[in-house]
């Protein structure tokens, strides 16, 4: 588990040493293939990335393939990437098949209690969070600007968002733009109520 520690002087002029114990947020999320990810697998990775999607969002679906090259550029440098399946109406089996079937190269975790989209502050789909190894969001928006509207997609993609923010990640920088706006299928809430 982090820790930092912070000092401040007292009236006497002797350090008080306040340590601040930084959790990591604590999950434990089956993906389609039943293997259990938990927060423990992230003190590994130099970030995390996790793809919000679901099956039924034809924007979402028509990302996968730039989910899987950016997988693959990237997690030779120590990232972690998952996508999260984020209606928890959708069967089981169906996430299953739709994995397969659009072929993700990462896990798709299954997250019945949104834990995931709620940490990360996911509103749509296809939206991206790349986070620390401890939990924290340093960016959350669109993959790139291809969208610019539900009937509207460009030719040629022009900002690359999230391959910027993890190549500040990496180099150790601030994202210059932490948060993008995304075009995409809204993200359906569990309620307390649908909980029970």
């Amino acid at each position: 588990m982090p820790l930092r520690l912070m000092a401040r002087r007292t009236k006497s002029w002797c350090m008080v040493v306040t340590a601040i114990v930084m959790a990591v947020p604590q999950f434990a999320l089956r993906d389609t293939d039943g293997t259990v990810h938990r927060q423990d697998d992230w003190s590994k990775a130099t970030a995390i990335v996790i793809f919000f999607t679901t099956t039924d969002c034809p924007l979402s679906n028509g990302y996968v393939p730039e989910m899987n090259r950016v997988r693959k550029d990237y997690s030779g440098r120590g990232v972690a990437f998952y996508a999260v399946q984020t209606d928890t109406t959708i069967a089981e089996a169906e996430v299953r098949r739709h994995a397969r079937e659009f072929g993700f190269s990462f896990p798709v975790l299954l997250d019945p209690q949104q834990f995931l989209v709620r940490l990360a502050g996911a509103t749509a789909t296809p939206e991206v969070a790349v986070l620390s190894r401890s939990g924290k969001v340093l960016y959350l928006g669109r993959i790139d600007n291809r969208v610019e509207d539900f009937d509207k997609r460009r030719s040629v993609v022009t900002e690359s968002d999230l391959r910027d923010a993890l190549d500040a990640v990496l180099a150790g920088k601030s994202v210059l733009q932490a948060t993008t706006p995304v075009v995409g299928c809204g993200i359906n809430f569990v309620t307390q109520e649908k909980k029970r």
